[in-house]
């Protein structure tokens, strides 16, 4: 059975080139929101991180009318790092928007979404964004377009797209970029005629493929997916149909279809729709809901293996306590757990030690979302560098490797190649247009990238672009140089006064400012030699007999370099700890004596 009033697809794209702002213009002119509604610009990110960072880190799914057909929009994140969010998604849909930036092209993380698209078998419509750019070259990124189909082995189906012209800003799209089309229109139509209705059978067994998890605090849980046969009804029994077994006996408390941007509860949904349901205790991703007499479930998800790996500490410094709200080995552990439920490409493993807990995921902004979450949630703990994970083939030791994208200045080529070679990448292509600017390409191991990106903005002074993508495992590459320089480590309690700064400017980069409190073992900046320096950076200039202890007080100090909290996880040391709190990050010795520190070296 053709549905025909329904057409479920998925906005897919690299970072900022637009999906969350063309999305925006498909709900007002669809009439989704009233004209006297005040509605805030990229809606569809809901989360404060993704306002902040301009990203979009988890998929969602709104609905829109078409004259008489519902659209089912699913917004996906563009990095590589959500993937896990992306191919949940595309098992909901039966076609993509692949959203191009004018002017950029496919870049690294365009290639990931459209190699998960065209393994789905999902016919494609792509969107030229951005046409308004002045420096835009449509014709030039049409044929990169070709070109990444091809390399990515795409059908002949699959390479007959058609292309549309927009600019999501101002709402419009177009079928040559000249046509004076003032809406999208356009978009509506070819999405109806181009992405195909969902087959399903209202009068088969019901199956519900769990894609999604959300909480709501009136009704508890609730699992989002796609029904693709049979129906579902309230007060009805059902199975639900876990990895390992089948419970039955399961009621709903609600039942949800989308519009627009919130669920509206129902008696029943038919097949072909994308749902939500609330009331089913244990629901995971993966589990498919299917009849009670005669459950039949769909395949589970499987997505990519994670590749890095970071350990999550229970705060045990001397300020343990004093900012946060949740502190123990509990609140971490269920925080966690909680966590792995809604983001299946992340992975809990418990240590024999309470106290520890090995998060595994895709990437270092993966993890580094994940720990802004928890601190703004109230949660207190520490956790240390990154780590890729290994993986053992007939007796060889396997390494992740990464495909690293440069787009830099010409007069770079030669500081960027050579700092990447020294992390094991190897140069696989070079792109010199005569614009000024070049594209170079390497593979390089997972390593190698760990606290790079900010050496790269260095080398480059920030007019350097770089991407990277996951490319497969390889031989272990051996030892790869990271920090160079050593750390300035307080060697005592108080507060940073700044007497003792002045004695460090020739010592180093201070992270700290005057009148921050520290503690034994807390790392205050960055040496500019190799090899740890203990430091008394409380020390006070006392009154002598010469002058007053005041005579210095107008003396002029570098300012401190302030860091994010993704430029911490790069910037520590395998020995170092960050301490993450909701009013502060502090990177600590995971030692904090001194003396045990030189003897731990000495061994």
């Amino acid at each position: 059975m053709q549905k025909d009033h329904i057409r479920n697809i998925a906005i897919i794209a690299h970072v900022d080139h637009g999906k969350t702002t063309l999305l925006d213009g498909m709900l007002n002119q669809s009439g989704t929101f009233r004209k006297n509604q005040l509605i805030v610009e990229r809606v569809m990110d809901s989360m404060d991180l993704e306002r902040e960072r301009g990203i979009t880190i988890t998929a969602k799914n709104t609905a829109l009318w078409y004259g008489d057909v519902k659209i089912n929009v699913v917004d996906t994140p563009g990095h590589a790092d959500f993937g896990g969010e992306v191919e949940r998604s595309l098992n909901l849909v039966d076609g993509a928007i692949l959203l191009v930036d004018a002017s950029e092209g496919p870049l690294p993380q365009t290639r990931f979404v459209v190699k998960k698209a065209l393994a789905k078998h999902l016919p494609i419509i792509v969107v030229i964004n951005k046409i308004d750019r002045s420096d835009s070259r449509i014709a030039e990124v049409i044929n990169e377009v070709y070109d990444l189909f091809i390399d990515l082995d795409a059908t002949e189906a699959q390479i007959e797209f058609p292309i549309l012209y927009t600019n999501a800003k101002t709402g419009v799209a177009h079928r040559k970029p000249e046509d004076a089309s003032a809406d999208l229109q356009l978009l509506f139509d070819t999405i109806i005629s181009h992405v195909p209705a969902p087959q399903a059978d209202d009068d088969a067994v019901p199956q519900l493929l769990v894609t999604n998890l959300d909480y709501d605090p009136y009704v508890g849980q609730i699992a989002l997916g796609r029904l693709t046969n049979g129906i579902l009804e309230m007060n009805a029994s059902y199975s639900l149909c876990g990895e390992e077994k089948v419970t039955p006996g399961v009621k709903f408390s609600a039942l949800y279809t989308f519009e627009g941007l919130r669920r509206l509860p129902v008696d029943r949904v038919e097949s072909g729709d994308i749902i939500a349901i609330a009331g089913v205790d244990n629901v995971v991703i993966g589990d498919t809901i299917s009849s009670l007499e005669q459950p039949v479930p769909l395949p589970r998800i499987y997505i990519d293996e994670p590749t890095v790996s970071m350990n999550f500490y229970v705060n045990n410094g001397p300020m343990a306590g004093t900012e946060g709200k949740y502190l123990t080995s509990r609140h971490l552990k269920d925080r966690l757990e909680k966590e792995t439920l809604r983001n299946v490409a992340l992975k809990v493993k418990l240590f024999a030690r309470n106290d520890t807990f090995e998060v595994c995921g895709r990437g270092e902004l993966q993890m580094a979302i994940l720990i802004e979450t928890m601190r703004r949630e109230g949660y207190e703990f520490m956790v240390s560098k990154p780590q890729v994970i290994t993986k053992e083939e007939k007796g060889q030791v396997l390494e992740p490797i990464e495909r690293l994208f440069a787009d830099i200045p010409e007069e770079f080529i030669g500081i960027i190649t050579e700092a990447i070679s020294k992390r094991k990448g190897r140069m696989t292509n070079l792109i010199n247009k005569g614009s000024g600017h070049t594209k170079l390409e390497f593979i390089i191991p997972s390593r190698g990238l760990i606290g790079f990106r900010n050496h790269f903005l260095t080398d480059t002074k920030g007019a350097g672009v770089m991407n990277t993508i996951f490319e497969g495992y390889g031989p272990w590459f051996g030892k790869i140089p990271q920090r160079a320089n050593g750390t300035l480590v307080a060697d005592r309690a108080g507060r940073v006064t700044p007497y003792a700064c002045l004695a460090m400017e020739d010592r180093g980069e201070l992270l700290v400012e005057i009148g921050t409190e520290v503690y034994t073992g807390m790392i205050i900046g960055e040496r500019n030699k190799p090899g740890d320096l203990n430091v008394n950076i409380i020390k006070e200039k006392h009154l002598t007999n010469m002058r007053s202890s005041t005579s210095d007080a107008t003396v002029s100090l570098r300012p401190p370099r302030r860091l994010s909290l993704d430029q911490f996880i790069e910037f520590i040391a395998e020995d170092e700890l960050i301490e993450v709190t909701p009013q502060s990050i502090r990177l600590r010795k995971m030692e904090l004596d001194k003396s045990k520190r030189h003897s731990k070296l000495k061994d």
